[in-house]
C-alpha cells in the first residue's frame, strides 16, 4: 500500500521540465510539454488530412473526413440547435485534445489530464464559453436578469452555480483519470500477469475516450441551458 501511495504522489507531482530564462525563469511543466507534443501531432494530421481536397471529385479520404465532421455537427445540432453551431469547432477541438491526452499514456507519456492545472484550465475555458453564449443570446440586460430567474430569492444560488459548473467539470475529468490509474495499480499488484493488459486497454483507451465525450457533452448541455 505504501508503494501505491508513493506512485500516486508521483503521478500527482507536476514536474518542471525546463525554465524560460528570457521570461524571468518561468517553469514549464511536463503537462505543458506533452500538450505541445499533442498539438504538434494534431497540426501534422490536419495538414495530411486536408491535402488534395477536391470539390468536384472527392477522394475516399475526403469522403470519410467529411462524413465524420458532418456526423459530429449533426450530434451537436441535436443538443445546441442551429444557434449553437458557432461553438461546435471549440467543442470538437476540446474533445480531440482531451481524447489524445488520455490516450498518450499508451506511448509512455504522462497524460496532461492527470495534472489538476490542465483540467482546471479546460473547465475555466468551458465556463467562459457557457457564459459568453448566454450573453450573446440574451444580451447584457437579459443575461444579468437570468440570474434572478425564476425567482429573485435564488439569485445567490444562480451565482454560485457559475462556479460550481467548472468545478464539477474539472473534478469529474481529473477524478476519473486519476481513479483509473489507482485501479490499474491495484490490479497490477493483485494479478500481475495477463489481466492488467485487458484492463489497461479499457482504462487507457475506452475510458479515456468516454471521459472526453462526457466533458464535451456536459459543456454543450450547459451552453444550451445558458442560451435558453
Amino acid at each position: 500500500m505504501e508503494a501505491l501511495v508513493e506512485q500516486l504522489m508521483e503521478e500527482l507531482n507536476c514536474e518542471t521540465v525546463f525554465t524560460i530564462p528570457v521570461l524571468g525563469g518561468i517553469p514549464v511543466s511536463e503537462a505543458v510539454v506533452v500538450s505541445w507534443i499533442i498539438m504538434a501531432v494534431l497540426f501534422l494530421l490536419c495538414i495530411i488530412f486536408v491535402r488534395g481536397l477536391n470539390v468536384t471529385h472527392p477522394g475516399r479520404k475526403q469522403i470519410i473526413l467529411e462524413t465524420a465532421v458532418s456526423g459530429i455537427y449533426r450530434f451537436f445540432d441535436e443538443i445546441l440547435g442551429e444557434e449553437g453551431r458557432a461553438y461546435v469547432p471549440y467543442l470538437m477541438s476540446v474533445a480531440v485534445y482531451v481524447g489524445m491526452s488520455n490516450l498518450i499514456g499508451l506511448f509512455g507519456f504522462k497524460p496532461p489530464t492527470k495534472d489538476l492545472n490542465v483540467t482546471a484550465a479546460l473547465a475555466l475555458m468551458s465556463i467562459i464559453l457557457i457564459e459568453v453564449s448566454g450573453f450573446r443570446k440574451k444580451g447584457g440586460k437579459g443575461w444579468l436578469k437570468s440570474f434572478a430567474e425564476p425567482l429573485p430569492i435564488i439569485l445567490p444560488i444562480n451565482i454560485l452555480e457559475v462556479f460550481i459548473k467548472p468545478l464539477s467539470l474539472c473534478m469529474r475529468l481529473f477524478g476519473n483519470v486519476l481513479g483509473s490509474f489507482v485501479i490499474m495499480e491495484l490490479i497490477k499488484q493483485i494479478v500481475p500477469a495477463v489481466i492488467p493488459v485487458v484492463f489497461s486497454a479499457y482504462f487507457d483507451i475506452f475510458d479515456g475516450l468516454i471521459q472526453a465525450y462526457v466533458f464535451v457533452f456536459l459543456t454543450a448541455l450547459f451552453v444550451k441551458e445558458a442560451m435558453e
